[in-house]
């Protein structure tokens, strides 16, 4: 868990080695890419934290397939995740 100012930010989401989003605040919050708004297309726009830019809140986050949908859909999307030195 880590904390940018009063924000906790408890999990990055990856899918098959691309962030997808986070939980912030107990908040599912997904990249606003245009499948993920197509799929969800009355999705609330929220900031992750002060300074970031805004992300999609997921509200069916106890619906398996709607998430494997969701993340699938996304994948081609997203930019592969940056390597740590």
């Amino acid at each position: 868990m880590s904390h940018i100012g009063s924000t906790v930010i408890d999990n990055i989401i990856y899918y098959r080695g691309k962030i997808v989003g986070g939980i912030y605040d107990d908040r599912f919050l997904v990249k606003p890419v245009n499948s993920a708004i197509q799929l969800m297309p009355d999705a609330i726009y929220e900031l992750p934290y002060e300074g970031a830019k805004e992300m999609l809140l997921v509200d069916d986050v106890e619906n398996r397939e709607f998430l494997r949908k969701l993340f699938e859909e996304m994948y081609d999307e997203l930019p592969m995740s940056k390597k740590k030195k």
